[in-house]
């Protein structure tokens, strides 16, 4: 009994000696606790703003609807005309052709794709001239050709092999050309098609002249010729599809076209002499078209090489043999006779790439040789005109704007690499499909 009651006490001071500590502890660090207290608060309250803001992101996210898969950039439109041959050899060409291990699954893809994209089917239209997107397309273009050369011309001899005695002309020609251009087609079936193209065209003319007045120094006089909106040479096309794109093989379409001399011709216009200066001869006016009938017999290739396409065209024109009333050039004469326009062949080639779904862009070269041209006076032997011949290279850069699913604008730029060529040429054409 009595050893109980010392046992009790030293248990219980026991206890309350670690809360006598605990208890001097918090008194000496309690305003560290309460700062620690206040940064955790701080740090809670951050972390909810931004898991708040991160919730929202989610729900817009989850909200807006799923973006359908791309489609193929550069797929054959043969695809679409229920070739199947085609549709299963190009994604196999694909996939063969495609990236190391995903071309397998990338081909697959490009095979099941229902449609190609609206710019490759137009890239494909302007490359191959087979409209096939629609029964019936009208299309506006605006073509601005500019051409400008000089000529130097020497009329006397050279003495002592270094001295020349004479009269030297500086010649000069700009010539700006406008033509505006109205064409229908009509595709049937996919394998014919048939156009007609009216072309309007303007056309200014400055001729400049040095040396005026029989070799004075430091004359120059010119003249501008103008001729208003007229009427050019109207054409008309058929062409023909006859091979569909598979694995190894391109589309092929063989085109004819034939052109009616409606323009205003260039033979029996009369040559003037310019009162300012007697070096100087100008035109009465200026020519909107060839004045003779031609046919123009070619062919276009067309090549799908995912994402490019390549394409090529060959084109043979003749032109026939026309008599007119006039062929000379004098002033107060009038000679009757024949002509033969010397004939023609262009050759081009080039590769196009689509950008994205409404845009595509190609590259080319192409180049036109002629032949020299012939006259013949009533009664007289066939003569060849002089620097009748020419060679005219082109470089092509255009684009496909598909603005909407039946209209597209087509720009593009000619840059003449040869002496017969115009410096540049700019085209825009609006497409409309039916």
């Amino acid at each position: 009994m009595y050893r109980s009651v010392p046992l009790r006490a030293i248990v219980c001071l026991s206890t309350l000696f670690p809360s006598a500590l605990l208890q001097a502890a918090s008194d000496a660090d309690v305003e560290a606790l309460k700062q620690q207290l206040m940064e955790l608060k701080q740090r809670y309250e951050v972390q909810q703003k931004a898991l708040a803001v991160l919730e929202q992101r989610v729900r817009q996210v989850e909200e807006q609807p799923a973006a359908a898969p791309p489609k193929r950039l550069a797929k054959s439109p043969a695809d679409m005309k229920g070739n199947q041959q085609v549709a299963t050899g190009t994604g196999a060409a694909a996939a063969s052709g495609g990236a190391a291990g995903s071309g397998s699954s990338y081909g697959q893809s490009l095979a099941d794709d229902s449609q190609p994209a609206q710019s490759v089917s137009n890239l494909y239209d302007e490359a191959s001239g087979f409209f096939g997107g629609g029964k019936f397309s009208l299309e506006t273009g605006l073509t601005y050709s500019r051409y400008d050369t000089r000529q130097l011309i020497l009329n006397g001899f050279l003495a002592l092999d270094s001295i020349f005695l004479g009269n030297i002309n500086l010649d000069r020609i700009k010539a700006d050309t406008w033509t505006l251009d109205l064409t229908g087609r009509y595709n049937f079936d996919n394998r014919w098609q048939f156009d007609l193209n009216v072309p309007v065209v303007y056309r200014e003319s400055t001729y400049q002249s040095g040396g005026a007045n029989n070799g004075a120094a430091g004359v120059t006089s010119e003249e501008t010729v103008t001729r208003d909106p007229t009427l050019g040479d109207v054409n008309f096309g058929i062409a023909y599809k006859f091979m569909d794109e598979s694995i190894n093989t391109p589309d092929a379409v063989f085109t004819l076209r034939v052109k009616a001399p409606t323009g205003k011709d260039p033979f029996g216009i009369k040559l003037r002499q310019s009162d300012a200066n007697t070096n100087l001869f100008v035109p009465d006016t200026l020519p909107t078209g060839n004045g003779v009938w031609s046919i123009s017999p070619g062919i276009s290739l067309v090549k799908t090489y995912d994402p490019a396409v390549l394409f090529g065209s060959l084109s043979y024109t003749h032109n026939f043999e026309e008599s007119f009333d006039d062929i000379s050039a004098t002033v107060n004469q009038k000679v009757p006779g024949k002509v033969r326009i010397g004939d023609s062949f262009q050759i081009g080639a080039g590769i196009a790439f689509a950008l994205n779904e409404k845009m595509s862009m190609s590259f080319s070269m192409s180049d036109l040789v002629q032949r020299k041209s012939k006259l013949k006076q009533d009664g007289g032997d066939w003569e060849s005109v002089v620097s009748s011949d020419a060679n005219a290279g082109y470089f092509n850069v255009g684009m496909t704007i598909a603005a909407s699913d039946n209209l597209t604008i087509v720009p593009n730029l000619s840059i003449g690499i040869t002496d017969d060529a115009p410096d540049f040429s700019f085209s825009l054409k609006f497409p409309y499909y039916f």
